[in-house]
This record gives structure tokens, C-alpha cells and sequence, in this order.
């Protein structure tokens, strides 16, 4: 924004302060004036013939009030110059900061010394903003790092089935079409989940009352022949509990959690349990899964976009894309919740979901 030039901060504090000084001055002169000249006698011989008269006082005080007050002056403006400049020395700080911050380097910390005032506040509030930003930003360098790697991948594999089929005419289409629409399928799930993901980043979700019990139903009987097919056993237990959020986003969030719980279970015999609460004033979600037992320092890793663990990384068609707990995340961060993911002991995951509830 283009704004005409000023006077500085500094140059205000300093005519703000002599002009302090010299008003006080001239106060105490004037107060000098009616409470004391006022009372000494006008006459030629003075007070008893000893004391001078007022016509002398006056003559003879006139004169040092005037270079008090030049000196009021002169030292307000030049204390109030210096004053000013150890004042706003913090603020040159994050000014400079803030410069360097504008001009692309997010790695610059002011970390002011000194006890606690208002300008160390802000100087702290500013790192902390700046840090934030440093970490925002390299999420958001890894995640279209990422996002750029897991789509050439599928593009790549199209590629080369085409051009296999041109070098090989001889080679079965059925089986050429059939690779190409899963990898096809495969591609347009991550660009769906991309969008998701960024649209829930955003946070400009729109808000009606939603019954979390009925969502969970509705994922039940939506994959119920998923864990039938893996000899899954998915229940559905609790009341109605009622949140304020986007219907379209919370069946998403509830459907990534059932299907991960039962994709990432046991073999044979596993169990998927969902169930919804009203609690203290918030809208409970949880879904605990059977599973083979999980690293504790692999569940901080697992809402983090396109990242996998080891354990939970599958090879058949429900292979996924690595958002699926990431937007979940997304989602509850969009709507204020909070998302917890805790170990089982026995194996498997219990994963719980927190919104601020509604009547």
C-alpha cells in the first residue's frame, strides 16, 4: 500500500516529551507567579525597606525562567530523541524481521532478551507466528512433493502399458484395458482425495446438525459387504449424538475410518466396533479395530499425508492412497474437533473422534 511519508514514531515520542517538559515548565512557572509574586509588595522601598519590590523580582526572575525554559526545551528534545530510541529499539527488531520474513526467509528468529514487556510479547508472538509458518509452508512443499510422486506414478504405469501395446500388437486387449482402468481408478481416487483434502484444509465447511449414529449406520451398511468378504465383524453401538458440521465431509471422515479398521485387521476372525456418544458436552466418535500390534511411534505418523507404515501397507485393490487418516484429520481440524489414535495393547488401533456437540 502506498502511503505519503510521515513523521517517524520515534520523532513524535521525542516533540511528544519536550512538549511534555516544556508545559510542565511553564506550569511551575506560572504557579511561581500566583502563589508567590503575586504577595510581595509593589512599592519603591519594598517589604519593610529590606525586601526587594515586585518590579525587581520580576525583572530579576524573567530572565532565569527564560533559559529554564530553553533548557526544558533543549533537554526534552534531546532526552526524549535518545528515550525514544531505546524505547523503539524492540520494535526496529521485528520491523527488520518482519522484512526478512517478507522477503522469503521463514527461518529468521528474533528471540528478544530481557524481562517480560509488552514489545518481548510481541516479539514472542511473532516467532511464534513465524514458526508456524515455517512449518505450514514445508508441509505444504512435502505434501505437493508427494502429491506430484504419487501421481506420475499412475501416469507412468499408463504409459508404459501403451507402450507395450503398440510394440506388441499381438498382446491380449482385454488384459491391457483391464490394467489401465485400475490404474486409471486408481488416479482419479487420489486427484478425489486431493480435492477433499484441500477443501477440508480450508475449513469453509457448511454447518448443519448431523447425527453422528445415523453417519455410522449408513457406513455400516455401505461396507458391511467389505468385512463380510474379509471375515470381519462390524458392530454399531451407541445413542443419537448430535454435531454441528457438513453431512457430505463427517460421512467421509467416518467412512475412512471404518474402511481403515477393517482393511488394516486380522486375517480371519477380526472385529471393527463403531460406536457414537454425547459426552460432557461433545459428540464422541470412536472405532477400535483387532490388528496386528502397532509400533507406538508409527501412530503420530499415520494422519500425515501419503505416509504408511510398514505394517499397514496393502498390495490389493483396497491399496488406498495414504489420505485416507490424513483426511480424516483434515476434517475434524475443520469442523474443531480433535483426533486421537492410541495402540491397542492386544493389536489394532482405537481411534477417537471429539466435535463440539449440539442440542
Amino acid at each position: 500500500m502506498h502511503r505519503r511519508p510521515g513523521l517517524s514514531a520515534r520523532l513524535k515520542l521525542t516533540l511528544s516529551y519536550a512538549g511534555f517538559l516544556a508545559v510542565a515548565g511553564a506550569l511551575l512557572l506560572t504557579v511561581v507567579w500566583v502563589f508567590l509574586l503575586r504577595y510581595v509588595p509593589d512599592t519603591p522601598k519594598g517589604l519593610l525597606g529590606i525586601s526587594p519590590n515586585r518590579y525587581l523580582l520580576v525583572h530579576t526572575f524573567a530572565p532565569a525562567a527564560a533559559v529554564a525554559m530553553g533548557f526544558l526545551l533543549v533537554f526534552g528534545l534531546v532526552g526524549g530523541w535518545v528515550l525514544a530510541g531505546r524505547m523503539l529499539a524492540p520494535l526496529t527488531q521485528i520491523t527488520a524481521a518482519a522484512g526478512t520474513a517478507g522477503n522469503g526467509s521463514l527461518s529468521h528468529r528474533i528471540r528478544m532478551a530481557g524481562r517480560r514487556d509488552e514489545f518481548r510479547e510481541l516479539a514472542d508472538a511473532f516467532d511464534t507466528m513465524l514458526e508456524q509458518l515455517e512449518s505450514h509452508v514445508a508441509e505444504q512443499q512435502r505434501f505437493a512433493a508427494n502429491a506430484s510422486h504419487e501421481l506420475r506414478t499412475p501416469l507412468a504405469i499408463s504409459r508404459t502399458l501403451l507402450d507395450v501395446a503398440r510394440k506388441d500388437p499381438t498382446r491380449d486387449q482385454d488384459e491391457l484395458f483391464e490394467r489401465l482402468q485400475t490404474v486409471n481408478t486408481r488416479a482419479i481416487d487420489l486427484t478425489e482425495a486431493l480435492l477433499l483434502l484441500s477443501r477440508s484444509d480450508r475449513g469453509n465447511v457448511t454447518r448443519e446438525s448431523v447425527d453422528l449414529s445415523l453417519v455410522a449406520e449408513e457406513t455400516a451398511e455401505t461396507l458391511l459387504p467389505l468385512a463380510e468378504q474379509r471375515g470381519i465383524t462390524l458392530d454399531v453401538t451407541g445413542g443419537a449424538t448430535w454435531t454441528g458440521g457438513s453431512a457430505e465431509l463427517l460421512l467421509r471422515m467416518v467412512t475412512n475410518l471404518v474402511q481403515n479398521a477393517v482393511v488394516h485387521n486380522l486375517p480371519v476372525g477380526g472385529t471393527v466396533t463403531v460406536h457414537t456418544e454425547a459426552q460432557g458436552g461433545a459428540s464422541v466418535l470412536r472405532v477400535e479395530n483387532t490388528g496386528h500390534p502397532l509400533p507406538p511411534e508409527l501412530v503420530p505418523t499415520l494422519t500425515e499425508p501419503f505416509q504408511r507404515g510398514t505394517e499397514r501397507v496393502r498390495t490389493d485393490e483396497h491399496a488406498g492412497v495414504g489420505l485416507g487418516l490424513a483426511i480424516v484429520h483434515s476434517i475434524v481440524r475443520a469442523h474443531d474437533g480433535t483426533l486421537d489414535l492410541v495402540p491397542r495393547p492386544a493389536g489394532g488401533l482405537l481411534v477417537t473422534v471429539r466435535l463440539p456437540g449440539t442440542p
